[in-house]
């Protein structure tokens, strides 16, 4: 996982771009205007904890600027852009903005996946447009202005034309804003970003598409995020299109997969052990939804390098890296799921169920699993105890897929009986759920760039073990987080923040896969 200051960094970057206020969530319509706000809440002195770093930043991390469809081009669905209002079938008004008595807002077709902008208690001259971004709103082509038109002599109000949302042909996920200014001031005022209700009728549909808007289509990779994350995202997507049946965002396996087989050491392979433990997880995921042999190909790949790295230093384990200088809690959970995993679907496996069976005997023994039943980090160097380190969710989570997985495997009823002791343990502690929510350690601002990635890791081990359940014991936990971050940590773009209680921060594709994880098993 490499271990980077993403968010501060993609913090500024907004803020230079948009030089205009964060996004409000959904169910407000407040307007952005030319200047930045204060912080709604201070953030304590003292700062928590943040995720154990990896050195070195890798290329694949980096916040960039989105390549893709052009914001400005003329672009044509089911209609071309440049369409009146008047014929659209449908008409809902999502954000408005207010300045100097003056209403903007946007209007969205959402049958033809179209929108305008309208201004009304205007005067003559007054100015109003649509931008149109292809990235949830961190750019829109400079001077965007789309369909600029001003208040003629003699009326209060205006309005533009029709304008598509999305770029079908080039696969740019879009989003529409209204903005407009008093014709005798300088000031500019905009409304919140929203898009139609194509591709995203419900909470896991919108989530996906939102999520989308980070995906770069020329690298194959999730922006604003980095290389582990984002097969954790390609991993929530297809997900999505399991429990979903929304196949819209399908051509995303095959163009990840293409573009970086042949990145790091090849078939999704790098000198840490768990992100190519992640990778193997994602191409299982992706073996499921297709039956390409291919994908599972480089999971059994990613599987027998994983094992390369396991030696009896501590009794046996899986190092961290390649460096050998750490046996952890993550690394080692998902070797035992891959693992299981693979031997689920390789017929005639022995290979891969012994290793399973191996991983699980040696990490239940290992020490990790604390005496309240919570997973700490990993075990201390010197002498291969629990080191104390946080216990930050991913590690409670993914050790249940895995045991889910190995009773798959083996039939072991015991296997399930543990699992259930762990998530009981972790979905009632206090520390980790204060006021019923979920909570990281490290929040809420020092999570870094891996930190908004660990819930999904949860949810998704705590979901599937639910579903393995014949009472499905934590579906009202489950429900609770996504109906918490649905109420309090949401955009009008359906992005989610880090923190499910809220209030929003800011988004990114780390942040937006986990919460698409809660809601694929809500």
């Amino acid at each position: 996982m490499p271990r980077s200051v993403l968010a501060a960094a993609l913090v500024t970057i907004f803020l230079t771009t948009t030089v205009l206020a964060a996004p409000s969530p959904a169910h407000s319509a407040s307007s952005q205007v030319l200047a930045v706000p204060s912080p709604a809440t201070s953030e304590p002195s003292q700062e928590p904890p943040s995720p154990p770093a990896k050195p070195g930043a890798n290329p694949n991390g980096q916040v960039s600027v989105v390549a893709g469809p052009n914001p400005l081009a003329v672009v044509c669905n089911r209609y071309c852009d440049g369409r009146d209002p008047a014929l659209a079938p449908r008409d809902r008004e999502p954000v408005v903005a207010t300045l100097f008595g003056r209403r903007f807002s946007l209007h969205v077709n959402d049958t033809d996946s179209m929108g305008w902008a309208a201004v009304s208690a205007g005067s003559t001259g007054d100015e109003l447009w649509l931008d149109r971004s292809f990235d949830g709103g961190r750019t829109w082509g400079s001077g965007s202005r789309l369909g600029l038109v001003r208040i003629p002599a003699g009326a209060t109000g205006q309005r533009t034309l029709m304008f598509n949302v999305d770029d079908w042909t080039n696969r740019g996920i879009g989003a529409l804003r209204a903005c407009g200014k008093a014709v005798d001031r300088p000031e500019i005022v905009c409304t919140g970003w929203a898009r139609s209700t194509w591709n995203a009728w419900d909470r896991r549909t919108a989530a996906a598409t939102a999520l989308m808007m980070f995906y770069r289509n020329d690298t194959g990779l999730f922006d604003t995020t980095g290389w582990w994350n984002s097969a954790n995202a390609l991993t929530a997507l297809i997900d999505n299109i399991r429990v979903s049946g929304m196949g819209s965002y399908g051509y995303v396996v095959a163009n990840t997969y293409e573009r970086n087989v042949n990145a790091g050491l090849g078939q999704f392979r790098n000198d840490y052990i768990d992100d190519t433990g992640w990778w193997a997880l994602a191409w299982i995921a992706a073996y499921d939804l297709t039956g390409d042999r291919r994908y599972l190909a480089t999971a059994q790949a990613g599987a027998d390098y994983m094992h390369e790295h396991w030696d009896g230093v501590c009794g046996g384990g899986v190092w961290w890296s390649v460096a050998r200088s750490y046996k952890n809690a993550i690394t080692n959970a998902l070797y035992i799921q891959v693992n299981a995993a693979l031997h689920n679907r390789v017929a005639g496996d022995g290979v891969y169920l012994g290793r399973a069976r191996a991983g699980w005997a040696w990490y239940s023994g290992s020490g990790m699993i604390n005496s309240g039943n919570l997973v700490n980090d990993g075990l201390n160097t010197s002498t291969c105890a629990n080191n104390g380190q946080p216990a930050w969710s991913y590690n409670q989570g993914v050790i249940l897929d895995a045991l889910v997985e190995l009773h798959r495997a083996t039939g072991d009823a015991a296997l399930l009986t543990r699992a259930r002791q762990l998530a009981d343990a972790s979905s009632t502690n206090a520390g980790l759920n204060p006021g019923g929510i979920l909570r990281e350690p490290c929040e809420p601002s020092n999570c870094a760039a891996d930190g908004p990635s660990f819930k999904g890791a949860y949810v998704r081990g705590l979901g599937s073990l639910n579903a393995a359940l014949p009472n499905q014991p934590y579906t009202s936990y489950l429900r609770g987080q996504a109906d918490a971050a649905y109420a309090a940590n949401r955009t009008t773009l359906d992005h989610y923040g880090l923190r499910w209680a809220g209030p929003f921060d800011q988004a990114d594709a780390a942040r937006q896969h986990s919460i698409l994880d809660l809601l694929n098993v809500t």
